[in-house]
């Protein structure tokens, strides 16, 4: 049961930053009729810099990936 929950809670927490990566394109091309692939390389860089932060702030490399 314990581990349903957390593949639960993973699935929603995913589920939820693809929810936003689409709304921001679907904003991007309803005002401009532009689609814009520059939200996935935000979206990269804000997770590898977090990633880089974490893990010299000495959290380890699994709490890291996490708060990534």
């Amino acid at each position: 049961m314990n581990t349903f929950l957390l593949t639960l809670i993973d699935a929603l927490a995913v589920g939820s930053l693809y929810a936003l990566i689409a709304l921001g394109y679907t904003m991007v091309y309803g005002i401009l009729k532009f689609i814009n692939f520059a939200h996935s390389d935000i979206f990269v860089l804000g997770a590898w810099v977090s990633l880089s932060a974490a893990t010299a702030a000495g959290w380890g490399d699994e709490p890291a990936a996490m708060a990534a």
